[in-house]
């Protein structure tokens, strides 16, 4: 009986612009031909960075079976569903993806992929929360897979300086997968003569996190429960507070909210969040399954809409000395460069009279020929260079606000606004706990600033409305669950329309 013929060593690559995927392929094809191996490697490009990542295909043959033969092997252009020997992506949905085009089966495929998200264009246009759910990608790998090694190159490639192919290079010479020692993968980063230091110190970050670490991120990825450090030493007596009012579920979701009340404004405002949530809270008999979600939602929504975007808390955020140590790791900057930031603003007439005292603010809001000569002479599109003096001194003004916001036009406005929407929560928190959660959750529909904000406080509004009708169905809940969703479908409010009419509102 004849000798079977070995069959090809199949290898794709998924990876973004900018992630070095042709670089990897071209690593591993040098590998391949120093220890022997036929290679042959293909590039299918994606749309854009992002849009879509770009596939490289790989098959190595042994050298010696070839000879054996006489004749040189065909192989492939592309990968074929089933006969994939190792994927591996620079990104987490990246591999989700290749899962679903069917190249990742039990019996053959290694995935080696990074845990890390570089955020999809529909996850980031999305009008609520768009991103997947990197713990259900991570079961489907695991799942689908022969072999599953998961961690984040991407961390390990911001430490060492190097790019992530590097990473993702390590992690393959640790699996085993391919028939070559570590030396000589690391010979093969020497050839290229690519940024050669930091990619072999990426590599030996991908090396050593192969061995140690896919479990841990398993672990982390599927858990949910959060549990912050205490404030700093002058909330103490707001921690203890929350410690004593609140169940233990839902403590370290009020902590958060009162610490980002507390940087919003100060101290006293997160006091001013735990009063709020305090009368709430009574209401609360935990529900049918004792998780108090009503608390755990109004306590979320309520800082959310407490920590509003105004001009002085944008201000703040782009002048904070973190943002500007986080623009350098992602640009790799080196020490002693100089990373310019500079913001694109468009002030409205709105956005204006907000930060004014009210009566001024109100004055001018009631009164057309004043705001279209206010809009006039403000509302245009300026870049604001926040990496040189004058641009930062302006915005810190702007950013020092903050003092006096208590007395602005939209404070008043917006704690109005507040006091009405707990107020319709605990209307019906007694008899309808469902509702009552539904309508805490109908906060998420308002965010931003200018029209993005405008947009959504039209739509909270509506729904409001709404259910002072609806709260006599016995599907209340339900019914604003689905119009809180369709305001959340597009910008035009047409599925909020069609949904307002199905319930004939």
């Amino acid at each position: 009986m004849a000798e079977q013929t070995p069959a090809a060593l199949s290898i794709v690559i998924s990876a973004m612009g900018g992630q070095g995927g042709g670089v990897l392929s071209r690593w591993i094809v040098d590998i391949a031909e120093q220890g022997g191996y036929l290679a042959q490697a293909t590039s299918v490009p994606g749309v854009a960075q992002r849009t879509g990542a770009t596939i490289y295909y790989i098959e190595l043959f042994p050298r010696a079976a070839a000879e054996a033969i006489g004749r040189d092997p065909v192989l492939a252009l592309m990968p074929i569903p089933g006969h994939v020997d190792l994927l591996i992506a620079a990104e987490l949905v990246e591999a989700g993806r290749a899962v679903l085009r069917g190249l990742v089966s039990a019996d053959r495929t290694t995935v080696i992929a990074s845990s890390h998200r570089e955020y999809a264009v529909v996850e980031k246009a999305a009008l609520g929360d768009g991103m997947a759910d990197s713990g259900a990608i991570l079961e489907a790998l695991q799942s689908a897979a022969r072999q599953c090694l998961t961690f984040d190159m991407a961390s390990r490639a911001a430490s060492t300086g190097s790019v992530i192919s590097s990473v993702l290079l390590g992690a393959l010479a640790s699996s085993g997968r391919l028939p070559f020692e570590r030396a000589e993968f690391e010979a093969a980063i020497e050839r290229s003569g690519l940024a050669t230091e930091r990619s072999l110190a990426g590599f030996a970050a991908g090396f050593a996190g192969a061995v140690d670490e896919s479990e841990e991120v398993a672990a982390s990825l599927r858990s949910s429960s959060v549990s912050p450090s205490p404030l700093s030493e002058p909330a103490k007596a707001l921690h203890e507070r929350v410690q004593e009012t609140f169940p233990q579920v839902v403590r370290p979701l009020v902590i958060e909210g009162a610490r980002r009340a507390a940087d919003y404004q100060d101290l006293r405002y997160a006091g001013a969040y735990l009063d709020r949530l305090g009368k709430l809270h009574k209401l609360d008999g935990g529900g049918a399954d004792g998780s108090y979600r009503l608390t755990s939602e109004t306590a979320r929504h309520l800082a959310l809409w407490m920590s509003y975007e105004d001009a002085a808390r944008v201000a703040d955020l782009k002048t904070r000395s973190e943002r500007f140590e986080r623009m350098r790791q992602e640009v790799a900057a080196e020490p002693g460069q100089l990373v310019y930031a500079v913001e694109f603003m468009h002030p409205s007439v709105q956005e204006f009279t907000d930060a004014l005292p009210a009566p001024i603010g109100r004055f001018i809001m009631t009164r057309e020929y004043l705001r279209a000569g206010i809009d006039k002479l403000i509302n245009h599109g300026r870049r604001v260079p926040t990496g040189k003096l004058r641009g930062f001194v302006l915005l810190r003004c702007i950013a020092s606000l903050r003092r006096v916001r208590r007395s602005s036009y939209r404070y008043a406005r917006e704690m109005r606004l507040i006091d009405r929407w707990l107020a319709n929560i605990a209307d019906v928190a007694v008899s309808d706990y469902e509702l009552a959660v539904e309508i805490a959750r109908c906060q998420r529909l308002i965010k931003g600033y200018g029209e993005t904000h405008a947009r959504g406080m039209r739509n909270f509004n509506t729904i409001m409305e709404a259910r002072t009708e609806l709260q006599t169905r016995d599907d209340a809940a339900g019914a604003v669950r689905r119009l809180g969703e369709a305001a959340l479908v597009d910008e035009s409010g047409d599925a909020l329309r069609a949904a307002l009419a199905a319930l004939a509102l």
